[in-house]
């Protein structure tokens, strides 16, 4: 899995790194809560280990938002905290398990691996999506249609797959550029524009079948499919 550890205490976040790493994970760390809510909000991290005592923005209220914005992710909080309290208040922001420190290694890595398999599980139908005769494969990065075989670049995938997790609603391009190509700064939201219009002419060759991603006018796009 593609991990992230948020945790100020430098060695500790260091270990924790390794210790994942050895285990076959890939491994980010960062030390604050803003970092932790820009690189969760990110759809590549696929777990979250969350200290709480954090600076510039404390682990409660991170849990909180990035739950907000992916409600899929896995979050397993870390602390020193060890009242009844500060646990229930982890839990309700969000947190899907809670570990006390000190925690021993074999531990946390059979938590890791538990939250693992639960969050593979429930995201293996939005990985491989069948629509109106098209079979999209977001792992594989690729599209079937009859015979015909096409592949998909990974912003393109992943366009599809934030489309299709939020399908509820409409998503602006600025959350698409935010959430797909993770804050590029020098970036426009023309850029959406474009990977869409080339992604259409992959997957909606025949202009009689309904869109799959629909332009939502004044605002940016949606799934189009029930």
């Amino acid at each position: 899995m593609k991990i992230l550890v948020v945790e100020d205490e430098a060695v500790l976040r260091e270990g924790l790194v390794d210790l994942l790493r050895a285990a076959g994970h890939t491994v980010e760390a960062v030390a604050d809560g803003e970092s932790a809510l820009e690189r969760g909000s990110d759809p590549v991290v696929q777990l979250v280990l969350l200290d709480l005592m954090l600076p510039k923005l404390n682990g409660t209220e991170v849990c909180r938002r990035l739950r907000e914005v992916r409600p899929e992710l896995p979050i397993l909080v870390l602390t020193a905290r060890g009242s009844e309290d500060d646990k229930v208040t982890g839990l309700e922001a969000g947190a899907d398990d809670y570990v006390t420190k000190p925690f021993g290694t074999r531990e946390l890595l059979a938590r890791v691996e538990s939250l693992g398999r639960r969050a593979r599980t429930a995201l293996d139908p939005a990985q491989r999506i069948v629509i109106d005769g098209l079979t999209i494969d977001l792992e594989r990065c690729e599209a079937q249609r009859d015979d015909s075989c096409f592949p998909l670049t990974a912003r393109e995938a992943g366009i599809l797959r934030w489309l299709f997790q939020h399908r509820t609603r409409a998503v602006r391009r600025s959350e698409l550029l935010e959430h797909v190509w993770g804050h590029v700064a020098d970036l426009q939201t023309r850029t959406v524009d474009m990977t869409i219009a080339n992604l259409r002419q992959k997957i909606e060759r025949d202009p009689a079948r309904p869109r799959i991603v629909v332009t939502v006018k004044g605002l940016g796009y949606a799934w189009g499919q029930s």
